[in-house]
């Protein structure tokens, strides 16, 4: 059997803090992890809960206390493991000057391109990513989202197995992120494996083939979107019309009507106790489904906070 594409045992990082740097932070607390190959695995977790901490571990920007890692089956201290691996910070600086086209004709220097073949692949890769009519536009005029798309286009440039994406989605419009989902649903067709942090749960829903939740620093949860939130039925969901002049009996004022519809949510135990007043005052059911819990209700329940409290969770990063 091969090697996972990522391979975390017990990653710690601690930071030692004021003047005597006496006392110690613990950001990220023994992470084991693994992400197979041609994955789309998202990490999940509120601010400072160690995210970022954990994608620099695994760029070697910074150095863990304890523990190990592995990309590709080479450690992360192994300096021919950057030949593998693409990655676009959260917050990345372009020089602002320079056209998307000299921005990734620079990137693929870095990987000893020709002349010949950097044109090709600078050509190809703004292509991929939906900047082939604003190649020649200085980075300083690009919107949020065009920033976004060439920056995962230097990611990929030299064919990366494994490509880090730190909140590719933050600070983009619905236009922007559903370009970004795109790209990334595009490297997993191709068979690269994306390992992306993300606060907007909506779009780890739709893409991740798994998903982790960190919180302070400890991995509280991994697995499929739907497997995490699928166990429990929180309620029943029932939708039916009612026809003029009909009234509804008092157990039943909690319904609600949209555009001429009336749902009305009820305990999996009183299911068939509504449908029979439903049907003795001339309701005319059109489903019954269940309502489970978002990936959001789980990861605030991990999060330890609860589902009803007005969370604003596009201010969720890291």
């Amino acid at each position: 059997m091969s090697a996972s594409a990522i391979e975390i045992s017990e990653l710690t990082k601690d930071y030692r803090l004021g003047f005597w740097h006496n006392r110690v932070r613990r950001s990220l607390d023994h992470l084991t992890l693994k992400i197979e190959d041609g994955e789309i695995f998202g990490f999940l977790g509120p601010n400072g809960a160690g995210k970022t901490t954990t994608l620099k571990l695994l760029m070697g920007l910074i150095f863990p206390t304890s523990g190990t890692a592995r990309i590709c089956g080479r450690p992360i201290d192994d300096v021919k493991v950057h030949a593998e691996i693409g990655y676009l910070p959260e917050q990345p600086y372009f020089y602002d000057y320079l056209t998307a086209r000299e921005l990734l004709d620079y990137y693929a220097r870095f990987a000893n391109y020709n002349s010949a073949e950097r044109r090709e692949r600078v050509n190809r890769f703004l292509e991929l990513v939906g900047l082939a009519s604003a190649a020649n536009v200085q980075l300083r005029k690009f919107s949020k989202g065009m920033l976004q798309r060439v920056g995962i286009a230097q990611a990929i440039l030299h064919d990366p197995k494994v490509v880090f994406l730190d909140e590719p989605m933050s600070g983009l419009d619905p236009i922007g992120r559903r370009e970004v989902r795109d790209i990334i649903h595009n490297l997993k067709i191709q068979g690269r494996t994306v390992f992306f942090s993300t606060h907007i749960l909506s779009d780890a829903e739709m893409l991740c083939d798994r998903v982790g939740v960190l919180v302070e620093g400890k991995l509280q949860g991994v697995g499929a979107p739907s497997e995490m939130v699928s166990m429990q039925v929180n309620a029943m969901e029932i939708l039916f019309e009612l026809r003029e002049g009909l009234a509804l009996p008092a157990t039943l004022a909690a319904a609600k009507s949209i555009g001429g519809r009336n749902h009305v949510e009820v305990p999996e135990e009183k299911l068939y106790a509504t449908l029979d007043e439903l049907r003795k005052c001339g309701a005319r059911i059109l489903s019954v489904s269940p309502v489970r819990p978002t990936l959001e209700d789980y990861f605030l329940k991990l999060a330890g906070k609860k589902p009803s409290a007005p969370v604003p969770m596009e201010a969720v990063s890291r």
